[in-house]
């Protein structure tokens, strides 16, 4: 059940290739040995048009990278496919963030009560 949700601030919109950065991070996700499985992957993007960044008075932008997860992997496992993920996210944006103020962070949710979810997607992938 590997959820990614990325916010992101309009002021970047028009470079930031959201679609691009979204489909990077599922490749990388898929390309992580099994630790999430390709069927329960899900990764969305919501552009922030109120925000304030530092004091406000530059145009500073940020984007934040949340993954939930289940939980279940070794830490070692779960830290080389986030230390992946996060490089994905910083080279994706490397461009950009020469040119100007951008904040690039990333937090990992493990859930430890049960989740509750239907997904027949899986069986595609089952071999």
């Amino acid at each position: 059940m590997p959820h990614v949700i990325v916010e992101y601030t309009d002021n970047i919109k028009k470079e930031a290739r959201i679609k691009s950065l979204l489909k990077k991070i599922n490749e990388s996700m898929i390309d992580s040995n099994g630790v999430f499985p390709v069927g329960g992957i899900r990764s969305r993007a919501i552009e922030l048009n109120d925000y304030v960044v530092a004091d406000g008075t530059e145009d500073d932008a940020f984007v934040h990278v949340a993954l939930k997860i289940g939980a279940g992997r070794s830490e070692e496992d779960l830290k080389q496919a986030c230390d992946k993920l996060f490089e994905v996210v910083k080279e994706h944006f490397a461009d950009l963030y020469e040119k100007r103020t951008l904040a690039l962070s990333m937090e990992i949710e493990e859930f430890s009560r049960p989740t509750y979810k239907q997904n027949n997607i899986h069986t595609r992938y089952k071999k």
